[in-house]
Parts: structure tokens; C-alpha cells; sequence
């Protein structure tokens, strides 16, 4: 096995989870390749140097890129603060530390380089190249990747770890004046806002309200308003309470999958509800939530939400576990049917529920609200430039707000690939290397991420992050990302151990 060659595409966090999930697999030596053509090599999007105002919005132990290891943020963090003497307080109203990104980019670059350097002692070699890669085609036993300036180098595996997209511009207002595209780094994109202009914030996720907030903390003191079609803020995280799930874990979704084809809707939300039950939570409060949406105005499920933060209830928390935890195992079960409802009906709720905002960040925008200097409505119908300057965003009662500026909060495209990603993505598919998933993204195996085309899964190529949500659902949170890194790990470090005695897949490519 000695001698095996990794290739990674991408060097955002999905990339350091893996690297760190390879270097405490301490297997037989080789060497790896990590292609990144920005200057944000680690941190990816997300975490790029920005304002401290812009904060993460889970628990430390969800942040840990350790696999095992829930702690392992978390004891950097305090490391730091005893370093450089300052560090996140705790979330007032919850108690958590909520870490601005910024720093949990320095936690993503420190870890990184602690993990290349552990592989280095293991003896094995590590390159970074500065460039793209826009090119991939599998060739008997390899994989050939090319890079944009036109480099080529084969290797035995692959793994795209792309990220994910920028916003999407909804209303095609690219390149109009007061427009801002997409608003990270927020200390550069929202500076030129004036600080009595009127803005609209298009999209309400957790994006919208880091730029709500954001401009308050540069000064900003004219009408913002956060528009969006449904109106689904995030929710509240509410204070952690201990809870050991007993019937939603992945070692139960696997057995259940073990044997069987499909699992339909119904026996999931059996699941669920036992789950609930046993935990003495309120089950019908649970359902209220995912269904109701609709039937409660914006304000009015934050305030509620916000005032919820100590509630006893688990349910809610029990959802917002499971569904990062188990998502990818039970997702692949379901019937494609009941998939297509979820997506259909419920997505955007769980999504809104299963990431909420600290605390804190809620408190924030009620008093905005109170003080009548932002407004959140749903029903957004389209916006357009106005002649003089400025834009008009017309809304479903009919009403229309007048905006100086626009700041896209859109989420990305659902096709799960990001736009830089295209050539590459389209390169595999052209190759038939590799095959798109009618829910976006690629199709992934389940238990080991590798690429599917013509329901053959590759041991070459393997997908990590984003570019697998529409296969396995919710891949981009921090814990799946772990989880799904030491799947790859592992079965990069299993094929390679047994290529010679079960070359299944690649006795069917060409030479």
C-alpha cells in the first residue's frame, strides 16, 4: 500500500477534516495534493478574514474537525484566549461561546498545518499548489486531473471538496448601482453603505442576518429591510440540554439500511416520534414547528422563538441533532417520492430550524425591530432597479419598498456545484466518470462518498461536502463533514490495501 497518491480538490474546511481524518488514520505513507486557487487556502468562503461580528452559529463541540474529539475546538479556543488575551464571550442569553468565523478560520489553518505536518513526520509528501483544477478523467487504475494553467499530474485518488456558492442573483441585478452581489468579506463589500441609506437585504437565512447585523456594527442608522419569499428566519438556538438519542443514531439507520432497499416516510417519522415521546418532549409542538411556517408572521416566530431559548421541551433539539447526524445515512433509504416531498414542502423550515442563530443574534434583531429600524417581510415577489437610482422590491400585498441599496443574502444555486467548480464537475460527467444527482450535486455511495456513474461507485474518486448534499442531505455542517472524511479515509485506505486482488471497478474503464 505504501506509496499511494491523494489528490484534493479544494482546500476549504471539507478539506481539513480530511487531511486531519488522514493523518490520525496513520496509514502507510504516500503522498498528497492539495489544489487551492485562492487566498483563502483553509478557511474557504465562509471563513475568510472578516468582522468579529460575524460569528459561527453552533456549539464549539460542533466545531471540532477532530474525529472522536468534540473537545478539540474547544481547547483551542481556550488556548488562544490565554494567548492572545482576549477571546468570544459567551452568548448571554444561552450561555455558549458562539466564536466569531474569523477566529474559527485561524482554528481550520492552525489545524491544517498541525495535520500536513504529522503526515510529514509519518513520512509522507505533501504539495499545495496555487491553481485550479478544471480537468478530470479516469484513466485505468488513476485518476488525471489539469489544472487551469494546463499542468497535469495523475493520481490514485481523488477528492473534491469544492464548498459551496456565492448567492445567487435571483432578479438579475448584477452590476447595478447599490448592488452588492454577495457581501463577504462584510468589512469590504458593506463599507461603501452609507450610513443613513435605506437598504433591502434579499433572503432571510443565516447570511441576511449577518449582514443586518453587520451594519449595525459599522455604524448604519438608516431603515434595513430583510425581505424574502417565506419569510423562514432561522431559528433560536435554544440553551444544550444533555441528551443521549436512543433510536435516531447512525449505528440504527445503518442496520435499518442493511438488507433493504427503501424506508418510506412513515417509519422515519415513527422513528421521530418515539425518539420524542421517550424523551418526555412534546410531540405535537415538534410538528407545529416544521408545518407552521406559513401560519405565523416572521417577527412573531422570532419573538416566540427567542423567548423559547431555556424551554425544557427536547424536541426541537432532538430534530436539530438528528438531522445533521443521520441525514446522510437515511436520506439514500428513502423512497424518491417522499425525498421529493421533503424538498418540495419542508426543506427550507428544517433548514431553518436545524441551522439557527445564537441567541444573541436574535435578541439583536428584536430590538431593531422595536426600535422600528428593521422590518422583516415575507412575500417578495421580485425587485428592480429604478431609473433615478435605487430599487423597488414589490411584495405579494402589493406594497413596495424603496431601497438605496440591495445586499444579495439569496442561497446558492440548488444545483449544489459551485460555479468555479463547473469545468471540473462537467469534465467528469462529459467522461462519464461521474453522474449529476436530479437533486443536485453529484451521486455519491452512502457509506463511502465515492462518485456513482452508471450505478458503479468509484474507488478512485471520491465527493466531500456540498457537491453530495442532493445523495445523502445536509453534507456541509462541520460533524458530517468529519464523519464523511473518515468514510474516506477509510475506504481510500481499504482499496488500496486490496487493489491488486479486487480491481472491480477499473477492469471496466478504459485503458
Amino acid at each position: 500500500m505504501a506509496g499511494i497518491s491523494i489528490g484534493v480538490i479544494g482546500g476549504g474546511a471539507s478539506a481539513v477534516c480530511l487531511i486531519d481524518a488522514l493523518a490520525q488514520a496513520k496509514g502507510e505513507p504516500g503522498s498528497i495534493t492539495v489544489f487551492e486557487p485562492s487566498p483563502h487556502l483553509w478557511r474557504g468562503r465562509a471563513y475568510q478574514v472578516d468582522s468579529e461580528c460575524v460569528k459561527v452559529n453552533a456549539t464549539p463541540d460542533d466545531m471540532s474537525v477532530r474525529a472522536g474529539d468534540p473537545g478539540h475546538f474547544e481547547r483551542w479556543l481556550d488556548g488562544r484566549t490565554r494567548l492572545v488575551g482576549d477571546g468570544p464571550a459567551a452568548d448571554p442569553f444561552s450561555g455558549v461561546r458562539f466564536a466569531p468565523r474569523t477566529v474559527y478560520g485561524e482554528y481550520l489553518e492552525q489545524t491544517a498545518y498541525a495535520a500536513l505536518a504529522e503526515l510529514r513526520r509519518q513520512g509522507w509528501r505533501v504539495d499545495l499548489v496555487g491553481a485550479a483544477v478544471t480537468t478530470a478523467r479516469r484513466i485505468s487504475g488513476r485518476v488525471l486531473l489539469g489544472t487551469e494553467h494546463g499542468a497535469t499530474d495523475t493520481f490514485d485518488y481523488a477528492v473534491l471538496c469544492v464548498g459551496g456558492d456565492s448567492p445567487k442573483d435571483v432578479y438579475g441585478l448584477r452590476g447595478a448601482p447599490g448592488f452588492v452581489p454577495d457581501p463577504y468579506p462584510v468589512t469590504q463589500k458593506l463599507r461603501p453603505v452609507g450610513p443613513d441609506e435605506s437598504v433591502a437585504v434579499i433572503g432571510s437565512g443565516l447570511t441576511a442576518v449577518d449582514i443586518v447585523l453587520s451594519l449595525v456594527a459599522q455604524g448604519h442608522q438608516g431603515p434595513i429591510s430583510l425581505l424574502s419569499r417565506r419569510g423562514a428566519l432561522p431559528g433560536v438556538r435554544q440553551r444544550p440540554l444533555p441528551f443521549q438519542p436512543r433510536h435516531l443514531t447512525q449505528e440504527r439507520m445503518r442496520e435499518l439500511g442493511r438488507g433493504r432497499r427503501e424506508m418510506s416516510l412513515r417509519e422515519l417519522t415513527d422513528l421521530v416520534g418515539r425518539e420524542v415521546r421517550e424523551a418526555g418532549a412534546d410531540l405535537d409542538a415538534l410538528y407545529e414547528e416544521i408545518t407552521g411556517l406559513d401560519r405565523e408572521a416572521p417577527v412573531d416566530r422570532l419573538r416566540r422563538q427567542f423567548a423559547a431559548v431555556d424551554a425544557p421541551d427536547r424536541g426541537l433539539r432532538i430534530l436539530q441533532h438528528a438531522v445533521p447526524d443521520i441525514g446522510p445515512d437515511v436520506w439514500p433509504l428513502l423512497r424518491e417520492k417522499d425525498r421529493a416531498e421533503i424538498l418540495r414542502s419542508h426543506y427550507r423550515t428544517i433548514m431553518s430550524l436545524c441551522c439557527p442563530m445564537p441567541p444573541g443574534s436574535a435578541a439583536q434583531l428584536l430590538d431593531l425591530v422595536d426600535a422600528g429600524r428593521l422590518e422583516i417581510r415575507a412575500g417578495l415577489g421580485g425587485v428592480a432597479g429604478r431609473p433615478g437610482g435605487g430599487f423597488d422590491a414589490v411584495l405579494s400585498d402589493g406594497s413596495v419598498v424603496h431601497a438605496r441599496t440591495v445586499v444579495n443574502a439569496v442561497s446558492a444555486s440548488e444545483s449544489r456545484i459551485p460555479t468555479r467548480a463547473l469545468p471540473l464537475v462537467n469534465a467528469l460527467v462529459d467522461s462519464r466518470a461521474a453522474s449529476p444527482h436530479p437533486h443536485g450535486g453529484l451521486r455519491l455511495e452512502r457509506a463511502t462518498s465515492r462518485l456513482v456513474s452508471a450505478g458503479l461507485p468509484d474507488p478512485r474518486l471520491y465527493g466531500l461536502g456540498t457537491i453530495g448534499a442532493g445523495a445523502l442531505f445536509f453534507t456541509f455542517g462541520v460533524p458530517s463533514l468529519v464523519d464523511r472524511s473518515v468514510d474516506i479515509v477509510a475506504a481510500i485506505l481499504r482499496h488500496a490495501a486490496t487493489e491488486n486482488t479486487a480491481p472491480a471497478r477499473d477492469a471496466l474503464l478504459p485503458a
